[in-house]
């Protein structure tokens, strides 16, 4: 089964923060996402000042479309780990080689949103920005393996 096509075309850019992908140390990254100019009549951002943290969707762009790999791999750092589908995990070899980040809004200037913890690299395109709302988190417990809790103790 095949689904159409989805074209989508980045609201802004990633400005700053990593050149280079580094698999940890993503809390101090300091970086700027960057919105198109097209939105500059449109006050996208009015009222975004008012929220401490983002959700971002942007796109794993420096990945060869080629790599994507959907079959089943050791965690990441764990070589002799169970492998795990493309979707029991959150790397950057996807199908849409999609990324979706939660970071700390600094400030808001003009069309500029400066953050931290950010992990997308500069120049990523970002597809979309929405606001966190502590509402949106789930209502009960959250459970997942004890490699991934390893395996992110030492990314943010």
């Amino acid at each position: 089964m095949s689904a159409e096509p989805v074209a989508l075309t980045p609201v802004g850019r990633v400005v700053g923060g990593r050149a280079e992908a580094v698999e940890d140390g993503w809390g101090d990254v300091r970086a700027v996402i960057r919105l198109d100019d097209a939105f500059r009549e449109e006050s996208p951002v009015l009222g975004l000042e008012h929220f401490s943290h983002l959700e971002v969707v942007f796109v794993f762009d420096r990945i060869d479309p080629g790599a994507v790999r959907t079959g089943p791999i050791p965690p990441r750092g764990q070589p002799d780990g169970a492998p795990v589908g493309v979707f029991a995990h959150r790397g950057p070899y996807r199908p849409n080689r999609l990324g979706v980040s939660r970071c700390r809004l600094l400030r808001v200037d003009g069309l500029d949103l400066h953050v931290t913890g950010l992990d997308a690299l500069s120049g990523s395109p970002v597809l979309d920005i929405k606001p966190y709302m502590a509402e949106f988190a789930p209502a009960e417990d959250v459970t997942q393996p004890a490699w991934s809790t390893r395996l992110m103790s030492r990314y943010y």
